[in-house]
């Protein structure tokens, strides 16, 4: 049996059982089918990506293949980088699955069918090897995205979290499916293989094509969270339940970068090999400017989640960095830094979201020394919060090597200083949270003094817990353990370069897929470990994030007259962050448009 379309197939052939025999489920067996189905997502892509170790795999659906170059039949390409991929997406999705057994006190069929929806189509994403169903399953993806952060629809917080997300991903929706209609247009194909051959020999330059590739990848920045895309996600974090922000944050947004990193390796790098060095100059621009806007907006939050969704965009702008420098070594560190924030990052929202079923609040002032009643909670928080900061072993400390080396080697120095940035800013809010929330620390005055950034809190649960559930406090202790031995228990890191040579190979992925010639030989490649520089400096950062935390919470402990000047200055660095972040989604779309105009002309003007 050909395990290749099981982990789109599945879980949908399981949502329409679950929605068909609801009548005769009870809530528990719903639950209990539900994590059956991640469960075994999670085993057949484990599977897949052994059985691509060697080699990647053409799987063609109806064992309908092209005709020579005559375009017909539907494609899944498998190699270790998809498929691991998609293991993460289901081993983040049975958390999530679990964490709901305890979470909900009622929840219907529709609620696990949607999750099953949302599972099949980020595995389809991560796994077809066709531009229109590329597109097609980013569509699935959001409207099972929308559907979930909007799914207490009786509140408003809810409905305008969802609409939001809606009308955002739309917009980039309208633009990528734009861009592959230049394409086809074009080339007369869809298959990435035939799309690619088809563009590298085209002689013409015709200048539409960067455009088209942008049109492509905006929708995909759009997901992403991408500056300045990124303004939909802290909303819908926001709105939707808990366990829907695991997903959210831990995998659905680093998909939009694993997908124009995609797009670029498998269809237009040759054609596009006179504008590396425009196109890398653009993807470190994007990716500094997400990394620091999502970091300084996520140290002046003070609702959980949204200062989680802030810390999110900040780290994928980091990835959009590894990837941007469009190496092997950092494409691998990428990879690895997907692996352990997505880890860490569900942690802690599983955390952010045993507060919320325990004290029906998550903001940070109003839980102020509440916290002292769940300690074990508050010290996987405060993990959590190193986590962010890369500390050796996790598998992000492993993928920031990476591509801080490579950046190192090409000349780029300062990107290490951004990384250093955003994993100091976000581990500080994180941990000046756990202070306050878990040992009191802090003034108390402070709840009232800035009561005018206070945000309307929602209830997710009709009655809350008198004690964490064990359903929420094991899976956040057991992602944090994956993240911290995934890398030295697999041999990750050298398996990752290994697989990132491959994966920037694109003649030879056209090679496997169209079947002209023997494939061509895997590149045997040694990662560099990491330095001693590399732990020292990621300790530096940990206790930096730790002394930043300690004088949000104190701030008198620099004296008054440093006190006001410091408050000042943090004021009018957050307050221009505060007014774009507005909440109309006219002032979104707005930005939105400069967004791509801007990159756009950089393009055109190379």
């Amino acid at each position: 049996m050909d395990l290749a379309p099981l982990p789109v197939t599945v879980p949908l052939l399981m949502a329409a059982v679950l929605v068909g025999a609801a009548p005769l489920l009870s809530r528990r067996m719903l639950d209990a089918l539900a994590c059956l189905t991640a469960a075994c997502n999670l085993a057949v892509c484990t599977l897949l990506i052994l059985q691509t170790a060697a080699a990647p795999r053409v799987y063609w659906f109806g064992s309908w293949r092209p005709v020579g170059r005559f375009p017909i039949g539907i494609s899944f390409v498998i190699d270790p980088m998809g498929a691991g991929l998609a293991a993460l997406v289901s081993l983040l999705m049975l958390a999530a699955l679990v964490v709901s057994w305890a979470y909900f006190e009622s929840v219907k069929s529709l609620y696990h069918a949607i999750m099953l929806v949302f599972l099949a189509a980020m595995c389809g994403l991560c796994l077809t090897g066709d531009l229109f169903n590329l597109f097609v399953w980013f569509e699935l993806m959001s409207a099972a995205g929308v559907t979930l952060s909007g799914y207490k629809v009786d509140e408003t917080g809810p409905l305008q979290g969802a609409l939001n997300f809606a009308v955002m991903n739309t917009l980039g929706a309208y633009l990528s499916l734009t861009g592959v209609a230049l394409v086809y247009a074009k080339t007369g194909a869809l298959n990435f293989a035939q799309v690619g051959v088809a563009l590298a020999a085209d002689t013409s330059h015709d200048v539409l094509l960067p455009i088209a590739f942008l049109f492509l990848i905006s929708g995909f920045l759009v997901k992403a969270a991408a500056f300045p895309f990124h303004f939909w996600l802290a909303d819908a974090h926001a709105a939707a339940p808990t366990p829907v922000c695991i997903l959210f944050s831990g995998v659905m947004v680093e998909l939009g970068v694993y997908a124009v990193a995609r797009l670029y390796w498998a269809v237009f790098a040759p054609a596009l090999v006179a504008l590396d060095t425009p196109l890398q100059g653009l993807l470190l621009a994007i990716g500094t400017l997400t990394a620091l806007v999502g970091a300084v907006a996520c140290f002046g939050q003070r609702h959980l989640k949204r200062l989680l969704a802030f810390s999110t965009i900040s780290h994928v702008g980091l990835m959009i960095i590894g990837c941007g420098l469009l190496t092997p070594h950092a494409l691998a560190g990428s990879g690895l830094y997907v692996v352990g924030h997505g880890m860490v990052k569900a942690s802690l929202f599983i955390c952010a979201g045993i507060l919320l079923n325990r004290f029906e609040s998550v903001d940070e002032f109003e839980l102020q020394g509440a916290g002292r009643q769940i300690p074990a909670v508050g010290l996987l928080m405060a993990l959590g919060a190193f986590g962010l900061t890369s500390l050796p072993p996790l598998a992000n400390f492993f993928g920031e090597s990476l591509i801080d080396q490579s950046a190192r080697r090409l000349g780029f120095e300062w990107i290490s200083i951004v990384f250093m940035l955003a994993g100091l800013l976000t581990a500080g809010a994180v941990l000046r949270v756990t202070g306050r929330i878990f040992l009191g620390w802090g003034h108390e005055h402070e709840a009232t003094s800035r009561g005018s950034c206070k945000v309307a809190l929602k209830r997710e649960m009709h009655s809350p817990s008198r004690k964490p559930p064990l359903t929420m406090v094991l899976p956040a202790l057991l992602l944090l353990v994956a993240a911290g031995v995934v890398v030295p228990a697999a041999d990750l890191g050298r398996r990752m370069l290994g697989e990132a040579h491959a994966f920037q190979d694109t003649r030879g992925y056209w090679q496997r897929v169209l079947q002209e010639g023997p494939p061509p030989p895997q590149k045997a490649a040694e990662p560099v470990g990491p330095s001693a520089r590399d732990i020292g400096r990621q300790a530096g950062v940990a206790l930096a994030a730790l002394a930043v935390a300690l004088l949000a919470l104190f701030p008198r402990a620099l004296g008054n007259p440093a006190a006001r000047i410091g408050g000042a200055i943090l004021v009018g660095i957050f307050k221009p962050i505060r007014l774009m972040h507005s909440g109309r989604i006219g002032d979104y779309v707005a930005w939105f448009v400069l967004g791509i105009a801007s990159y756009g002309l950089i393009l055109a003007l190379a």
